[in-house]
C-alpha cells in the first residue's frame, strides 16, 4: 500500500494531521466570518457559534411523541446504535439522530428531488429545477405515499418525519449547519418541516442515477454523425459469456410455466408471496412478447425512429439528443455519476469454503465521491424483537430515509449492486399543433404549470407537457432541442416534420411503486423466502441482491419493475413514439426473473456483469443490451476459485483483501505487446523498461502503473477518441476534422476545427471495461483502420497499424508524464496522478474559494483503477483524478456477526469541523476495515457516548 495516503487541507497538496487540519480550518473560518460578519452586520461569530451545530451525544433530551425512552449509543467514530421498545420510537429516533449529523445534506437532497434548488441557491439552479419538475419525482413520490405504500410503512415514515422536525424545532438555520450561515449572506432561506414524501422522493433520485443504459442510448445515436453501423458495433461489442461468467449459471427458463426454475443445493418456497406487515405488491403484468436477448451496440433503433438513415434526419436526432445530454450533464448527482461508470462489487461464499463454516458476504457499491459520503452507518434495535417491534438491524442507511438499505439483521445479511437492467427508453415524438402524432392521429398533451421560486430573484413559471401515458417531454427544457426539432428533416418512412420532433422519456420510476415497503420488509426478513418476497416489492432501481443467512444458505435474486418490449425493439436507441408498435408490452413477473439459491459452486459473484446467458438458460427476455463486461466479476471469481482450489478456506480478511485487489486486466493483455516494440528514443525506452517485471498491480506508489495507465489513455485517444464526434469528446480538446456527414472528396481545405463538449468525468472513451473488450477484439487485427492516426504538430509520427499506434502512445505518455510528474521516472508514482478530492456537493463546488477550503478535503493518493476490483475509477478521456469510488466496504461474518467489518468513505458527520467529518477516510484509502459491533454486549463495550431520548 502507499506510504502516504494522508489528506492535506483544502484542495492543495500538503501534510497535515487530522486535528491540526481541522483546527486550521476553524481559525480561517472564524477570521473570514469575523470580517464578513463585521462588515455586514457589525458583529462577528465566535468559535462557539461555529460549533453550535454539533450534535448533543450525551445526557438526555425530551422529545414529544415518544412512547418510551430511547438510547442512542455512539462508538469512537460517532456511529450510532439506537435502542427502542417500539418501531415508531425507533424510526422517530432515527430521524432525530440523522438530522443531528446530516440535516443540511438531507435538506439539499429534498430540494433536488422536488426541483426547488433555486429556493436555496438562486437563479443558477433554475434550469436544473425546470428539468427536475418536468420529471416530477416528488409528484410520483406523493402518489406512492398516498396510494401505494402499506399502512405500517406510512406510519414509520410519519414517525421518522416527526423525529427530524423535533430536531429542527426551535433552531435557527445557522445553528443547524455551517452551510446555512454561509447561505445567510446571500438570501434569507430557512429550512421547512420534513415530510414523509421528502423521504420517499429520495428513492427517485437514487433510481435516476442508477437508471441503466440511457446514456449509451444517447451516445450511440450521437456517434452516427461520424461513424457507421459497423464502427459503432465495434465500440459496443457483445458480452463475452465464454470468458466472463454471468451471475446466474444454474437454472432454466420454463416456457410452459412462464417462470425461471433454479437448480442447486437447496430450494425455497413461497418466494413470490407478500411479506407480513405490508400491503404493497409487485404491479407489473407479465410480458406479452417473448424476446431473444439482443446483442449490444445495435444502431437500428435510430433508423427506426427516423424511418431511415438520411443525413438530415440523423443530424436532427443527434442535435436533439445532444441538447438532452447537456441538460442531464448539468444535473447534480444523487448517488452516482449521472448514470455513467457506476459499478459495484458484491459476493457471498458458502460456509463450505470459509474458515468459520458459515457464509461470508462482501459488498462495496461504487458511486461518486462526495462530502459527506452518501452512506450513513447505524444500527436500529428493538429491545425485544416481536411482531410489534420486529427490527434488529444494522448497516448503511441514507440520511433522509428510515430503515437500513444494506447490511444485516439477526438472521440474514444482504448486499446490492446495480443490475444495469434497461428500464428507460427515449421516444421521438412528432409534434402536431398542440399535440403529437400517435398512429396517424393527433393526441393532445397533458399539461401543467409549475412555479419555480428563486432566492434573491423573481419566480419563473414553466409548462410541463406529458404524453397520454405519462411520458414527460424532456426536450421542452432545452431551447436548442425545440429549434432543431423544428428543422429536423426526415425521409418518407417517417412522419412529415411539421413543427418538429420532441424527446420524451419512458421510465419505470415515473410510476408509483413500493420500494419503500421493500426496505422495511428486507430489514425484518428471516429467510430466503421472506427475502425474495420483500425483494419483489423493490420496484426501482433494479438491483442485484445477494443473500446469506445464519443457517448457512446463500442466494441471489433480481427484483425490479422490468419492461418487455416489442419484438423488433431492444431498447438500445431512441424509438419512434408515433408508432404504437414500439410501446412497452408489459412487465416481467417476479417468477420470471433469474435467481439462485445455494448453487453447487458454493459462491455467487455480482459486479455489474450480465445476469444470465440466454443461450445456455433459454431465457427469452432482453434485460438490457448494455451490461458491464464482467472484468471485475471474473477477477473476483478467479480470486475465490484460486483460494478454494485444493481445499483452501476463505477468511474475513481474505474477503477484505479481495476488495482491495488492484490488478489491471487490460495491462495483462497489452504489456507483453508493448514490451516487444522497438523504441528508438532512449527516454521513452527507459519508461518502457518500467513495465518489465511489473506484476500489473496498481499500487499508489507504482511508477509502472502510472506509465501504463498513461499509455492506455493515449492508446484510447489516438485509436478512438479523436475519431468520435465532438459531443462525446472532452471539453477543451480541439481537432481539425472533416465536416460531419461530409460526402464530398477528401480535401484538406475543407477541414473544420471542432472542440469537445463533454465534461471530463463523462467524456469518451472513458477507459472502462467496455473499452477493454473493444481493444481485446481489435488487437489481433493489427491493420484495422482503428489503429491509424495522423501525425501531430509536435513531430510525433503518424500510425498506420497497431504497433505504430502503440509506439506513438508510449511516446506521448512519456512526455505527458514528464510534464505532470517530472523527467526523472524514479519520482513517478500512480498516486501522484490518481488522487481523490472530497468536495461538499453544493458550496464546496460552486461557493467562493475560502468556503471550498473550509468544506472540502483532500487529496488522497489512491491505489486501484478503472475496472479493477478496487475500483477507484478515473476517466481516461478526462484525466487521472478519481471520479468514482467504493463508497463503503463491508464484510459480514454470519458465524459471528460481531466479527463483521465495515468502513465508510467519509464519516458519520456532515459538520465540517466535527471529529467525524472524514475520520474513516484514511483507513478507507488504505483498504482497512473497522470492527462492526451488533450484539448488545459488543455495542456496550464500544460505546463512547450515550444519549437518552425521553418522552
Amino acid at each position: 500500500m502507499p506510504p502516504n495516503t494522508t489528506a492535506s487541507t483544502g484542495d492543495k497538496p500538503g501534510k497535515s494531521g487530522r486535528k491540526k487540519g481541522r483546527k486550521a480550518r476553524l481559525v480561517v473560518l472564524v477570521l473570514v466570518l469575523a470580517i464578513i460578519g463585521g462588515i455586514a452586520y457589525g458583529a462577528y461569530w465566535s468559535i462557539s457559534t461555529v460549533r453550535a451545530s454539533f450534535p448533543q451525544t450525551k445526557g438526555s433530551i425530551t422529545l414529544q411523541g415518544l412512547s418510551g425512552p430511547v438510547d442512542v449509543k455512539r462508538d469512537g467514530y460517532g456511529i450510532p446504535q439506537i435502542y427502542a421498545s417500539s418501531a415508531e420510537d425507533l424510526f422517530m429516533a432515527q430521524g432525530y439522530v440523522q438530522a443531528q449529523d446530516r440535516f443540511y445534506e438531507m435538506d439539499v437532497r429534498r430540494h433536488m428531488t422536488s426541483g426547488r434548488l433555486s429556493e436555496m441557491f438562486g437563479k443558477s439552479q433554475v434550469d436544473n429545477d425546470a428539468f427536475l419538475r418536468t420529471l416530477g419525482w416528488d409528484r410520483v413520490a406523493k402518489e406512492e405515499y398516498d396510494k401505494k405504500l402499506s399502512a405500517s410503512t406510512r406510519k414509520y415514515l410519519q414517525a421518522y418525519s416527526q423525529g427530524v422536525n423535533a430536531y429542527l424545532d426551535g433552531r435557527d438555520a445557522k445553528d443547524i449547519s455551517l452551510e446555512y450561515a454561509a447561505l445567510g449572506f446571500t438570501n434569507d432561506y430557512k429550512p421547512g418541516k420534513w415530510t414523509p414524501v421528502d423521504s420517499v422522493s429520495w428513492l427517485k433520485a437514487m433510481a435516476w442515477d442508477l437508471r441503466g443504459n440511457m446514456q449509451d442510448e444517447i451516445d450511440r445515436a450521437l456517434m452516427t454523425s461520424r461513424l457507421g453501423p459497423k464502427q459503432i458495433k465495434d465500440l459496443y461489442p457483445d458480452y463475452p459469456y465464454s470468458r466472463n461468467k454471468p451471475i446466474v449459471t444454474q437454472g432454466q427458463y420454463d416456457e410452459l410455466a412462464k417462470a425461471f426454475e433454479t437448480s442447486g443445493g437447496g430450494s425455497t418456497s413461497g418466494t413470490t408471496g407478500t411479506t407480513t406487515g405490508t400491503t404493497g405488491t409487485s404491479t407489473g403484468t407479465t410480458g406479452t412478447t417473448g424476446q431473444t436477448t439482443g446483442t449490444t451496440g445495435s444502431a437500428g433503433g435510430t433508423q427506426a425512429a427516423t424511418g431511415g438513415s438520411s443525413t438530415s434526419s440523423t443530424s436532427g436526432v443527434q442535435s436533439q439528443l445532444m441538447g438532452l445530454r447537456n441538460v442531464m450533464q448539468d444535473l447534480p448527482t444523487a448517488v452516482g455519476v449521472n448514470g455513467n461508470g457506476i459499478g459495484s462489487n458484491s459476493w457471498v461464499v458458502s460456509g463450505k469454503y470459509t474458515i468459520t463454516g458459515k457464509p461470508l458476504l462482501a459488498n462495496d457499491p461504487h458511486l461518486s465521491p462526495s462530502l459527506p459520503g452518501v452512506w450513513y452507518q447505524m444500527g436500529l434495535h428493538c429491545r425485544s424483537v416481536s411482531a410489534a417491534c420486529p427490527y434488529d438491524v444494522t448497516g448503511y442507511t441514507f440520511a433522509g430515509m428510515p430503515g437500513v438499505i444494506i447490511g444485516h439483521n439477526q438472521n440474514i445479511a444482504w448486499g446490492m449492486t446495480n443490475s444495469g437492467v434497461d428500464v428507460t427508453d427515449l421516444y421521438l415524438e412528432k409534434l402536431s399543433g398542440d399535440g403529437y402524432l400517435r398512429d396517424d392521429k393527433t393526441v393532445p398533451f397533458r399539461s401543467r404549470e409549475e412555479t419555480i421560486k428563486v432566492a434573491g430573484g423573481a419566480s419563473k413559471k414553466i409548462v410541463v407537457r406529458q404524453t397520454e401515458d405519462g411520458m414527460p417531454l424532456l426536450s421542452d427544457r432545452d431551447d436548442e432541442l425545440v429549434k432543431v426539432g423544428k428543422k429536423a428533416q426526415v425521409n418518407t418512412a417517417a412522419p412529415d416534420r411539421g413543427d418538429g420532433y420532441a424527446v420524451a422519456l419512458k421510465w419505470t420510476a415515473l410510476e408509483p411503486g413500493t420500494t419503500m415497503d421493500a426496505v422495511f420488509a428486507i430489514d425484518r426478513a428471516k429467510d430466503f423466502a421472506g427475502f425474495r418476497s420483500a425483494a419483489a416489492l423493490f420496484d426501482v432501481p433494479s438491483q442485484n441482491l445477494i443473500y446469506a443467512d445464519t443457517e448457512n444458505n446463500i442466494g441471489y435474486t433480481l427484483p425490479g419493475r422490468i419492461p418487455t418490449r416489442a419484438k423488433n425493439d431492444d431498447g438500445s436507441v431512441p424509438a419512434p413514439g408515433w408508432d404504437s408498435r414500439y410501446d412497452w408490452t408489459g412487465y416481467l413477473g417476479q417468477d420470471e426473473l433469474p435467481y439462485e439459491y445455494n448453487p453447487k459452486r458454493g459462491y455467487i459473484v455480482t459486479a455489474n456483469q450480465a445476469v444470465i446467458d440466454p443461450d445456455k438458460s433459454g431465457y427469452p427476455y432482453t434485460l438490457t443490451t448494455d451490461w458491464g463486461y464482467g472484468t471485475r466479476s471474473q477477477r473476483i471469481t478467479d480470486l475465490i476459485q484460486s483460494k478454494i482450489d485444493g481445499g483452501g478456506k476463505i477468511s474475513t480478511d481474505d474477503m477484505r483483501q479481495m476488495q482491495t485487489d488492484d490488478s489491471s486486466e487490460i495491462a495483462k493483455l497489452l504489456v507483453p505487446m508493448l514490451l516487444k516494440i522497438d523504441i528508438g528514443d532512449k527516454d521513452v525506452r527507459k519508461a518502457q523498461k518500467l513495465l518489465e517485471g511489473w506484476d500489473y498491480t496498481q499500487d499508489a506508489d507504482s511508477a509502472a502503473a502510472a506509465y501504463f495507465n498513461s499509455v492506455w489513455r493515449n492508446i484510447l485517444k489516438l485509436a478512438f477518441g479523436n475519431k468520435l464526434p465532438k459531443e462525446l469528446r472532452v471539453k477543451g480538446q480541439c481537432l481539425w476534422v472533416e465536416p460531419a456527414d461530409n460526402t464530398g472528396p477528401v480535401d484538406e481545405t475543407t477541414k473544420v476545427r471542432e472542440c469537445g463538449e463533454r465534461d471530463a468525468d463523462q467524456a469518451q472513451p472513458d477507459g472502462g471495461d467496455r473499452w477493454f473488450e473493444v481493444v481485446r477484439n481489435l488487437v489481433n487485427d493489427p491493420k484495422s483502420d482503428w489503429w491509424k492516426a495522423p501525425a501531430s504538430g509536435y513531430g510525433r509520427p503518424k500510425a498506420d497499424n497497431r504497433d505504430e499506434l502503440f509506439e506513438r502512445a508510449m511516446i506521448d505518455a512519456r512526455w505527458e508524464l514528464t510534464a505532470k510528474l517530472g523527467k526523472d521516472i524514479d519520482t513517478w508514482s500512480w498516486g501522484r496522478l490518481h488522487r481523490l478530492f472530497l468536495k461538499n456537493q453544493t458550496l464546496g463546488t460552486e461557493g467562493p474559494g475560502f468556503l471550498k477550503y473550509v468544506l472540502n478535503r483532500g487529496p488522497w493518493k489512491l491505489s486501484g483503477g478503472e475496472a479493477a476490483v478496487n475500483a477507484s475509477g478515473w476517466n481516461a478521456a478526462g484525466g487521472y483524478n478519481v471520479v468514482w469510488v467504493p463508497s463503503m466496504r463491508m464484510v459480514v461474518n454470519l458465524a459471528d456477526l460481531d466479527k463483521s467489518k465495515w468502513i465508510n468513505l467519509t464519516g458519520a458527520s456532515g459538520h465540517a469541523f466535527s471529529a467525524h467529518y472524514t475520520d474513516q477516510t484514511g483507513k478507507w484509502a488504505k483498504g482497512e476495515l473497522l470492527p462492526w459491533s451488533f450484539s448488545a454486549n459488543a455495542v456496550d463495550k464500544g460505546t463512547r457516548d450515550t444519549l437518552v431520548l425521553k418522552p
